[in-house]
């Protein structure tokens, strides 16, 4: 007999909502009270949602011209800017999620899985909560270190990225 196992979740007992700790550091950082670092070195534990939207595939038109859905794939999101680069859209909790678009499903992931889900897209950043409350973008190399597993360290008013 094959002994198939469904893998638990990573973040049981979650339940959505932002957390607490994201939520301070993200009204600190809207504020100016916290820094990019501050809110990088928070997220680094936290869970992030990578909205799936479903996506019309493949459509069958009828003899009255009529079109009917045949097929459809869930995809994440990029969105690109003005300037031409490309970002990934995460969230740090569903209620900014369902402010941005209410049909998206949440995935969790944690941020590193984020990042690697943006560099392997050829985005140029992750851009969490973009409809609010406060948007925040990891872009450059934050985005390749958070990708990499790298850890934010600080000593004093100078930050650094270390392998771990």
């Amino acid at each position: 007999m094959n002994d198939k196992r469904l893998l638990g979740s990573a973040f049981p007992g979650d339940t959505g909502e932002t957390s607490p700790e994201v939520a301070s550091v993200m009204r600190s950082y809207a504020t100016g009270q916290a820094t990019h670092a501050d809110v990088l070195s928070t997220l680094a534990s936290a869970r992030v949602l990578v909205p799936v939207v479903a996506v019309l595939g493949e459509v069958e038109v009828d003899e009255a011209g009529l079109a009917h859905d045949k097929t459809s794939d869930m995809a994440t999101v990029l969105l690109t800017g003005a300037d031409g680069r490309q970002a990934l859209l995460g969230f740090t909790g569903t209620a900014p999620l369902q402010a941005w678009q209410a049909d998206a499903r949440p995935v969790p992931v944690s941020l590193r899985d984020a990042a690697q889900a943006a560099v392997h897209d050829g985005a140029d950043a992750l851009v969490l909560d973009l409809a609010g409350p406060v948007p925040f973008a990891i872009e450059g190399d934050d985005l390749h270190k958070v990708a990499e597993g790298w850890q934010l360290a600080t000593v004093g008013p100078r930050t650094a990225w270390v392998r771990p």
